[in-house]
């Protein structure tokens, strides 16, 4: 018995000497499933995620500059793609983790009709973007509204925020009758949570593929490796899917 005790305690102590935290810069629509998946990584591993939310686009500039991230989820395939070619990520380790979905949301139940025909009328004052400059989201709203020939009339209604985080709190607040934000931010299980919406047809903006890669400060950290494999495990892809992702 004393034996097994020792044997279990001498286990125990080795997984907690190799648990190690791990800082990943993470695309603010990947915020809410993100929280999920790291609860249940950490529960399995004994790893630690120090999770920074934001804009893609600011994250790159991060990476550049020094940030001490180990691992990047990013709201594109691009800024992944040039943080490899750079030499900040890490070559062969770059995939797909989950492709988004753009939503015209607001906070009124009535405000939104299922095929997004309050565009065209234009009876709003204010309509939210995330920054297309930095935000991949941004983008796909403004492929959009290009694509629906209403680029030019409602320049003047858009309200720009710095990502999609932001731009679903300028809707949530009021400070915007509506606004585009990701799915994952107001659907959970196949359901709306609070207002109305309407979900953008893929084919009207480029498909938002979501990569994660390695970054060079990862290097060599078993814990980082680690998260990249359950990112890619039933698991971690169940809760991607219930948040109206793809993968």
């Amino acid at each position: 018995m004393l034996r097994c005790l020792a044997l279990l305690t001498g286990l125990l102590l080795s997984t907690l000497a190799h648990a190690d935290d791990v800082p990943v810069a993470v695309a603010a629509n990947f915020a809410a499933p993100m929280q999920k998946i790291a609860a249940q990584f950490e529960k399995e591993s004994g790893h630690k995620l120090v999770i920074s939310t934001g804009a893609s686009g600011k994250f790159y500039a991060q990476i550049r500059n020094g940030a001490p991230f180990e691992v990047f989820l990013s709201a594109d395939d691009e800024t992944p793609a040039k943080l490899e070619q750079e030499g900040y990520g890490q070559t062969g380790t770059r995939f797909t983790y989950a492709i988004g979905r753009l939503v015209l949301w607001s906070a009124k139940p009535d405000m939104v009709d299922a095929r997004g025909e309050v565009l065209a009328r234009g009876d709003f004052t204010h309509l939210a973007i995330a920054n297309p400059r930095v935000a991949p989201y941004g983008r796909a709203a403004m492929e959009t509204l290009k694509n629906q020939n209403l680029a030019e009339r409602l320049t003047p209604k858009l309200v720009q925020a710095e990502s999609i985080a932001q731009a679903h709190q300028f809707v949530g607040s009021g400070n915007a009758q509506l606004g585009f934000v990701a799915m994952s931010q107001v659907f959970e299980d196949g359901r709306l949570k609070s207002g109305s919406a309407w979900v953008v047809p893929a084919q009207l903006h480029q498909p938002i593929r979501q990569d994660a890669v390695l970054l060079k400060k990862g290097e060599g950290k078993p814990a980082a490796d680690a998260l990249l494999r359950f990112l890619k495990s039933e698991p971690a892809r169940r809760i991607i899917r219930q948040y109206g992702y793809e993968n």
